[in-house]
Protein backbone atom coordinates (compact mmCIF):
# COMPACT_ATOMS: atom_id res chain seq x y z
CA UNK A 1 0.00 0.00 0.00
CA UNK A 2 1.51 3.22 -1.23
CA UNK A 3 1.69 6.51 1.44
CA UNK A 4 1.39 10.03 0.14
CA UNK A 5 4.27 11.65 1.33
CA UNK A 6 4.01 15.01 -0.58
CA UNK A 7 1.21 16.46 -2.89
CA UNK A 8 0.11 20.12 -4.19
CA UNK A 9 -1.54 21.86 -1.24
CA UNK A 10 -4.99 22.95 -1.62
CA UNK A 11 -3.98 26.85 -1.53
CA UNK A 12 -2.59 26.67 -4.76
CA UNK A 13 -4.78 25.96 -7.92
CA UNK A 14 -3.99 23.20 -10.64
CA UNK A 15 -2.61 26.51 -12.97
CA UNK A 16 1.28 25.70 -13.74
CA UNK A 17 3.47 28.89 -12.95
CA UNK A 18 4.55 30.72 -15.52
CA UNK A 19 7.53 32.06 -13.47
CA UNK A 20 11.39 31.43 -15.11
CA UNK A 21 12.96 28.65 -14.41
CA UNK A 22 15.23 28.98 -11.37
CA UNK A 23 12.76 31.61 -10.32
CA UNK A 24 11.98 31.34 -6.42
CA UNK A 25 8.42 33.06 -6.50
CA UNK A 26 7.12 29.38 -6.73
CA UNK A 27 8.47 28.52 -3.50
CA UNK A 28 7.69 31.34 -1.77
CA UNK A 29 3.93 31.15 -3.61
CA UNK A 30 4.00 26.95 -2.01
CA UNK A 31 4.88 28.50 1.26
CA UNK A 32 2.26 31.27 1.56
CA UNK A 33 -0.39 28.74 0.32
CA UNK A 34 0.30 26.24 2.29
CA UNK A 35 0.37 28.15 5.64
CA UNK A 36 -3.12 29.52 4.25
CA UNK A 37 -4.11 25.85 4.30
CA UNK A 38 -2.81 24.62 7.12
CA UNK A 39 -4.59 28.16 9.69
CA UNK A 40 -8.00 26.61 7.83
CA UNK A 41 -7.93 30.33 6.68
CA UNK A 42 -7.81 29.92 2.74
CA UNK A 43 -11.97 30.65 2.24
CA UNK A 44 -11.61 33.65 4.53
CA UNK A 45 -8.34 34.86 2.82
CA UNK A 46 -8.42 38.10 -0.10
CA UNK A 47 -4.69 38.30 -2.01
CA UNK A 48 -3.92 40.94 -3.63
CA UNK A 49 -2.05 41.04 -6.87
CA UNK A 50 1.17 42.98 -8.14
CA UNK A 51 2.24 44.47 -11.03
CA UNK A 52 5.68 42.73 -11.61
CA UNK A 53 6.21 39.02 -12.33
CA UNK A 54 3.90 38.00 -10.00
CA UNK A 55 1.43 40.04 -11.80
CA UNK A 56 -0.63 36.90 -12.70
CA UNK A 57 -0.84 35.36 -9.39
CA UNK A 58 -4.68 35.54 -8.91
CA UNK A 59 -4.53 32.63 -11.07
CA UNK A 60 -2.26 30.56 -8.65
CA UNK A 61 -3.25 31.04 -5.48
CA UNK A 62 -6.43 29.22 -4.35
CA UNK A 63 -8.58 31.74 -2.67
CA UNK A 64 -9.98 35.51 -3.55
CA UNK A 65 -7.69 37.25 -5.08
CA UNK A 66 -8.05 41.09 -6.31
CA UNK A 67 -5.39 43.15 -8.57
CA UNK A 68 -3.82 46.20 -7.50
CA UNK A 69 -2.40 49.28 -9.53
CA UNK A 70 1.70 49.08 -9.41
CA UNK A 71 2.46 50.02 -6.04
CA UNK A 72 -1.08 50.34 -4.39
CA UNK A 73 -1.69 46.71 -2.85
CA UNK A 74 -1.08 48.07 0.54
CA UNK A 75 -3.68 50.85 -0.26
CA UNK A 76 -6.28 48.15 -1.72
CA UNK A 77 -5.40 45.95 1.46
CA UNK A 78 -6.16 48.68 3.48
CA UNK A 79 -9.78 49.42 1.82
CA UNK A 80 -10.83 45.56 1.81
CA UNK A 81 -9.61 45.03 5.42
CA UNK A 82 -11.45 48.01 6.84
CA UNK A 83 -14.41 47.07 4.90
CA UNK A 84 -13.77 42.93 5.67
CA UNK A 85 -12.60 43.10 8.92
CA UNK A 86 -12.73 39.20 9.61
CA UNK A 87 -10.96 38.40 5.97
CA UNK A 88 -7.91 38.01 6.17
CA UNK A 89 -6.64 40.39 3.72
CA UNK A 90 -2.41 40.22 2.41
CA UNK A 91 -0.12 41.34 -0.15
CA UNK A 92 2.55 39.67 -2.73
CA UNK A 93 4.64 42.24 -3.99
CA UNK A 94 7.87 42.99 -5.37
CA UNK A 95 10.62 45.09 -4.89
CA UNK A 96 10.01 47.53 -8.22
CA UNK A 97 6.50 47.49 -6.76
CA UNK A 98 6.61 47.71 -3.01
CA UNK A 99 10.38 49.54 -2.49
CA UNK A 100 9.44 51.98 -5.64
CA UNK A 101 6.43 53.24 -6.94
CA UNK A 102 4.67 51.90 -3.94
CA UNK A 103 7.14 53.35 -1.14
CA UNK A 104 4.64 55.87 0.12
CA UNK A 105 1.80 53.50 0.20
CA UNK A 106 3.86 50.60 2.10
CA UNK A 107 5.53 53.27 4.46
CA UNK A 108 1.98 54.78 5.71
CA UNK A 109 0.00 51.07 5.92
CA UNK A 110 2.58 50.60 8.58
CA UNK A 111 2.41 53.56 10.22
CA UNK A 112 -1.17 53.36 10.67
CA UNK A 113 -0.71 49.75 11.81
CA UNK A 114 -3.01 48.13 9.28
CA UNK A 115 -4.01 44.78 10.09
CA UNK A 116 -2.48 42.93 7.03
CA UNK A 117 -0.08 40.55 5.77
CA UNK A 118 2.52 41.72 3.16
CA UNK A 119 4.63 39.54 1.47
CA UNK A 120 7.68 41.13 -0.08
CA UNK A 121 9.98 39.61 -2.87
CA UNK A 122 13.62 40.98 -2.96
CA UNK A 123 15.38 39.56 -6.07
CA UNK A 124 17.59 43.14 -6.69
CA UNK A 125 16.17 43.67 -10.37
CA UNK A 126 12.83 44.43 -12.74
CA UNK A 127 12.56 41.27 -13.52
CA UNK A 128 9.45 41.55 -15.37
CA UNK A 129 9.88 44.27 -17.54
CA UNK A 130 13.66 43.43 -18.83
CA UNK A 131 15.73 43.38 -16.12
CA UNK A 132 16.67 47.22 -14.74
CA UNK A 133 18.49 48.54 -11.70
CA UNK A 134 15.84 48.21 -8.77
CA UNK A 135 16.14 50.08 -5.37
CA UNK A 136 17.27 46.92 -4.29
CA UNK A 137 20.11 46.16 -6.66
CA UNK A 138 23.40 45.84 -4.86
CA UNK A 139 26.19 48.05 -5.00
CA UNK A 140 28.14 46.93 -8.57
CA UNK A 141 25.22 44.71 -9.58
CA UNK A 142 25.01 44.75 -13.43
CA UNK A 143 21.61 45.54 -14.77
CA UNK A 144 20.32 46.68 -18.03
CA UNK A 145 20.66 50.02 -17.11
CA UNK A 146 23.54 49.78 -15.00
CA UNK A 147 25.56 48.39 -17.25
CA UNK A 148 29.06 48.88 -15.24
CA UNK A 149 27.82 48.36 -12.21
CA UNK A 150 25.46 50.30 -9.62
CA UNK A 151 27.21 53.39 -9.03
CA UNK A 152 26.56 54.17 -5.16
CA UNK A 153 27.54 58.18 -5.79
CA UNK A 154 24.89 58.31 -8.85
CA UNK A 155 22.08 56.38 -7.49
CA UNK A 156 22.00 55.62 -3.82
CA UNK A 157 22.87 52.56 -1.73
CA UNK A 158 20.38 49.71 -2.11
CA UNK A 159 17.38 50.41 -0.09
CA UNK A 160 16.55 47.69 3.08
CA UNK A 161 13.23 47.42 3.48
CA UNK A 162 12.94 45.71 6.52
CA UNK A 163 15.08 47.98 8.56
CA UNK A 164 13.39 50.98 7.26
CA UNK A 165 9.85 49.43 8.40
CA UNK A 166 11.32 48.39 11.48
CA UNK A 167 11.90 52.34 12.57
CA UNK A 168 7.63 52.66 12.42
CA UNK A 169 5.75 51.86 15.90
CA UNK A 170 3.13 51.18 13.95
CA UNK A 171 4.93 48.14 12.37
CA UNK A 172 4.36 45.07 14.79
CA UNK A 173 6.04 42.24 12.74
CA UNK A 174 9.17 42.37 10.63
CA UNK A 175 11.34 40.16 9.09
CA UNK A 176 13.54 39.07 6.22
CA UNK A 177 14.00 35.18 5.40
CA UNK A 178 15.42 33.52 2.35
CA UNK A 179 14.85 30.13 0.51
CA UNK A 180 18.13 29.48 -1.05
CA UNK A 181 18.07 25.96 0.73
CA UNK A 182 16.07 23.62 3.11
CA UNK A 183 16.46 24.63 6.41
CA UNK A 184 15.92 28.53 5.51
CA UNK A 185 12.87 27.35 3.80
CA UNK A 186 11.46 25.55 7.16
CA UNK A 187 12.45 29.19 8.81
CA UNK A 188 10.97 31.25 6.25
CA UNK A 189 7.47 29.06 6.53
CA UNK A 190 7.52 29.82 9.81
CA UNK A 191 7.64 33.30 9.71
CA UNK A 192 4.99 33.64 7.35
CA UNK A 193 2.76 31.90 9.85
CA UNK A 194 3.56 33.80 12.49
CA UNK A 195 3.05 37.31 9.88
CA UNK A 196 -1.10 35.70 9.45
CA UNK A 197 -1.17 34.67 12.66
CA UNK A 198 -0.61 38.11 14.41
CA UNK A 199 -2.92 39.28 11.49
CA UNK A 200 -5.52 36.40 13.18
CA UNK A 201 -4.93 37.96 16.50
CA UNK A 202 -5.86 41.77 15.70
CA UNK A 203 -2.11 42.87 16.28
CA UNK A 204 -2.00 45.24 13.67
CA UNK A 205 1.00 45.65 10.52
CA UNK A 206 2.79 42.11 9.78
CA UNK A 207 5.80 41.98 6.90
CA UNK A 208 7.62 39.55 5.81
CA UNK A 209 10.96 39.90 3.21
CA UNK A 210 11.97 37.31 1.27
CA UNK A 211 15.93 36.87 -0.60
CA UNK A 212 14.86 35.87 -3.62
CA UNK A 213 16.48 34.83 -7.10
CA UNK A 214 16.14 36.09 -10.73
CA UNK A 215 18.70 33.40 -12.59
CA UNK A 216 17.84 35.11 -16.06
CA UNK A 217 18.47 38.62 -15.16
CA UNK A 218 21.10 38.17 -13.41
CA UNK A 219 22.73 35.56 -16.16
CA UNK A 220 22.93 32.69 -13.94
CA UNK A 221 22.19 29.15 -13.67
CA UNK A 222 19.18 27.97 -11.10
CA UNK A 223 22.33 27.04 -8.93
CA UNK A 224 24.60 29.51 -9.34
CA UNK A 225 21.67 32.40 -8.51
CA UNK A 226 21.15 30.55 -5.43
CA UNK A 227 24.80 30.63 -3.97
CA UNK A 228 25.02 34.23 -4.96
CA UNK A 229 21.93 34.73 -3.38
CA UNK A 230 23.88 33.71 -0.31
CA UNK A 231 26.81 35.50 -1.00
CA UNK A 232 25.51 38.57 -1.87
CA UNK A 233 22.52 39.48 -1.05
CA UNK A 234 22.36 38.27 2.51
CA UNK A 235 25.60 39.98 2.88
CA UNK A 236 23.90 43.42 2.14
CA UNK A 237 20.41 41.79 3.81
CA UNK A 238 21.10 40.16 6.99
CA UNK A 239 18.08 37.37 7.82
CA UNK A 240 16.69 37.58 11.23
CA UNK A 241 13.56 39.59 12.93
CA UNK A 242 13.75 42.84 13.29
CA UNK A 243 10.79 43.86 14.85
CA UNK A 244 8.33 41.46 16.88
CA UNK A 245 5.18 41.60 18.97
CA UNK A 246 6.65 42.93 22.56
CA UNK A 247 5.26 39.86 24.12
CA UNK A 248 7.65 37.55 21.65
CA UNK A 249 10.36 39.77 22.33
CA UNK A 250 10.51 38.99 25.95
Amino acid sequence: MSKIVFQRTKGLTEKEFSYCPGCTHGIIHRLVAEVLEELNILDKAIGISPVGCAVMNYEFFNCDMQQAAHGRAPAVATGIKRVRPDNIVFTYQGDGDLASIGTAEIVHAAHRSENITVIFINNAVYGMTGGQMAPTTLVGQKTTTSPFGRDARLCGEPIRMSELLATIPGATYVERVSVHDPANVRKAKRAVKKAFEIQMKGLGFAFVEFISTCPVNWGKTPQEALNWAKEHMINYYPLGVFREPKEDAQ
